[in-house]
């Protein structure tokens, strides 16, 4: 993850004071997301945390799972919110998903 555009330097940055435990893994993967053209135009910061939500909830819950069951996007994520903050807590993230956030889709 080393290089890049002044813009992946920045969203690095970024990643690293948000999500300071966050496995390699998961971070190359938010990175990816943040830094897709439909992110462009937001602030590192904001597509960061959307980038980061929408991995945890699709690669760390049930949330398709729930959607695939029948459950609308709202219920779903309602469901899954604790969950998503749990492992934001385990990777260092001060800050909390709100049932109501959303996310990069």
């Amino acid at each position: 993850m080393a290089g890049g555009t002044k813009r992946q330097k920045e969203m690095r940055k970024v990643l690293r004071a948000l999500l300071p435990r966050v496995p390699m893994s998961d971070a190359e993967a938010i990175l990816t997301i943040a830094l897709a053209g439909h992110l462009r135009h937001l602030p590192p910061s904001i597509a960061l945390w959307q980038a980061t939500t929408s991995h945890v909830r699709h690669e760390h819950t049930d949330y398709d799972a729930l959607l695939d069951d029948g459950y609308e996007r709202d219920a779903a994520r309602y469901f899954v919110v604790g969950e998503m903050n749990d492992l934001l807590r385990d990777w260092g993230c001060n800050r909390e998903v709100q049932s109501e956030d959303s996310a990069a889709e």
